[in-house]
């Protein structure tokens, strides 16, 4: 059973900045394509991130490409998403779980508790 655990998200102004963190228990990152989605309140989930574990490519969503950038730490097995230029459509909990491209688009299983990010003026 794959297990996440992810943290720092908290309550920031516009344009500022935030970094999440996502360690996983009981297996490696290597070993699958790791990302993050998101969820705000009354709406769908939406995929941010998927990292490759063949080649380490990363897809970003149009809506936070030049803003987040996703790093690893292998010792600490954890990958962050550092968040910059924080804007009030950035509001969700956000969560870290293995990835997959399917015919309909990037899909997310065994995510994590989440973490809380608001973004306010």
């Amino acid at each position: 059973q794959l297990q996440f655990v992810e943290s720092g998200g908290g309550l920031v102004q516009i344009g500022g900045s935030l970094r999440l963190s996502c360690t996983a228990f009981g297996f490696s990152l290597d070993y699958y394509d790791i990302g993050w989605f998101r969820q705000a309140p009354g709406k769908g989930r939406e995929g941010v991130t998927c990292t490759s574990r063949s080649d380490g490519s990363t897809y970003y969503a149009d809506s936070v490409k030049g803003r987040f950038t996703v790093a690893r730490d292998n010792a600490k097995n954890t990958e962050y998403l550092q968040m910059n230029n924080l804007k009030p459509e950035d509001t969700a909990v956000y969560y870290c779980a293995a990835c997959r491209l399917d015919v309909y688009g990037y899909e997310y299983d065994h995510w994590g508790q989440g973490t809380q990010v608001i973004v306010s003026s």
